[in-house]
């Protein structure tokens, strides 16, 4: 069920944001009076269609895509038939050069313009909540097993990062920090500050998204939130409100702490004491072979809320929009420099699947559509011949020089742009069944 989640939100999200890309180059050509022969959303072969006016509006079997047939013009469908008659006054071909670019750009201002939307509607109606890096230096962090390897130890306070102090713990590991070149941070290590420096090659070790959710994390003292039914906790007599004093002899003040004896404990009978109003008690339960006991955990630490206005959050949803383009643009640095592995930093339609998780979360759902638009966006500006980007720089060549390219030209740069993506597609799902398997 959960692979049927997955792959349901993936295809309506794909399905949303393409059909909108292509809508964006039908909007712009039909304005421009060109004949739009077809607007379909997925690849044949076609499920459904409905012919209206001069265009056919239709549904392909293959969901991970979409297509708009603009007449006179040399696309992937490759009809050099048509391309051999003489050009018609309707035709994409025939129109001035400005206007094509124009359609070319259509399709990626859409996906930028719906990215903003989205984002900017996320922080109207859910503002954000964060951890204070005061709130979190109370008790200082927690250091995974890479935070180890770089230098950090649990019950460091992070002070800088970059040598700038910080507010939110967030930037902690925000994309500035393993985008960028020469990062670090400042720690306060027992009344002593400690310089951290994190290598330029650190992200490719935390693209496990599993490894970045245990790179760092906040001490966060603990009460017993609500108990699983028919749980080893349920059954032991742990009640909501209950805050563990010890386990197994050990004392317990964070949640961190009861994660690891827990985790030494697989399938053991062990006591628990639990601080209960004013009395303590004394309980025994058996520990899961996974290691688990069967309660949600409700957080000591207090979060700060933010709740912002519609003039804030279009300041901050076109903020957030655009700082995925650029970190795009900071990733691809880092690939060709050679600081990560290409194989490591894509993924394809089965990465991204699980991006979304088993779990129908509408507000999940709608971040990552609106970071899927936003990346699909960058993605076809991209000078790549066969992608909208490599069109608009063949147009804006056209436009300054005055000379337009010949159509055999334009054909072969085509196919080498089909060639070109075919291969980076077929690279990314093998790289993520690769990833999935091993």
């Amino acid at each position: 069920m959960e692979v049927l989640i997955m792959a349901g939100q993936l295809i309506l999200g794909l399905s949303i944001l393409v059909g909108l890309h292509e809508w964006g180059h039908m909007a712009a050509a039909k304005m421009f009076g060109m004949r739009v022969e077809k607007y379909f959303i997925g690849f044949p072969p076609k499920i459904f269609s409905i012919q209206r006016g001069e265009t056919e509006y239709g549904i392909g079997a293959i969901p991970l895509g979409g297509f708009v047939k603009i007449s006179g013009m040399i696309d992937e469908s490759m009809d050099t038939e048509s391309m051999n008659k003489e050009p018609q006054p309707w035709e994409f071909r025939s129109k001035p050069a400005w206007q094509r670019l124009i359609v070319m750009l259509g399709g990626i201002i859409v996906n930028v313009v719906v990215g903003i939307f989205i984002f900017i509607l996320i922080a109207y109606r859910e503002g954000d909540q964060f951890l204070s890096i005061n709130e979190v230096n109370k008790y200082g962090i927690v250091a995974g097993d890479l935070a180890q390897e770089i230098g950090l130890r649990t019950g460091d306070k992070i002070v800088k990062v970059n040598g700038k102090p910080l507010i939110n713990f967030n930037e902690v590991v925000s994309s500035e920090v393993f985008l960028g070149s020469n990062s670090s941070y400042t720690v306060n290590r027992g009344g002593k500050e400690v310089l951290i420096e994190i290598p330029n090659n650190f992200i490719e070790k935390l693209s496990d998204p599993q490894e970045k959710g245990n790179f760092i994390r906040a001490q966060e003292p603990f009460k017993i939130g609500e108990i699983k039914a028919d749980s080893p906790a349920e059954t032991a007599g742990l009640q909501t409100g209950d805050q563990v004093i010890s386990l197994n002899g050990k004392p317990i003040q964070f949640f961190h702490q009861m994660q690891d004896e827990l985790g030494k404990l697989k399938g053991k009978q062990t006591e628990v004491v639990v601080q209960r109003g004013a009395e303590q008690k004394p309980l025994k339960l058996d520990v899961s072979e996974d290691g688990t006991i069967g309660f949600y955990r409700t957080t000591l630490l207090n979060y700060t809320a933010v709740e912002y206005t519609l003039g804030q959050a279009i300041k901050v949803g076109t903020n957030d929009a655009f700082a995925i383009v650029f970190d795009n643009i900071k990733g691809f640095g880092k690939i060709f420099r050679g600081e990560v592995s290409a194989s490591k930093a894509l993924s394809g339609p089965i990465g991204i699947a699980r991006m979304f998780g088993g779990v129908w979360d509408w507000s999940r759902f709608w971040y990552l559509t609106g970071l899927l638009s936003m990346v699909l966006a960058f993605m076809n500006a991209l000078p790549i011949p066969a992608l909208d980007g490599g069109h608009a720089v063949i147009l804006t060549y056209e436009i300054v020089s005055g000379r337009k390219p010949s159509d055999a030209f334009l054909e072969n740069a085509q196919k080498v742009g089909m060639v070109l993506l075919l291969g980076l597609m077929a690279f990314a799902i093998f790289n993520d069944v690769w990833k999935a398997v091993f």
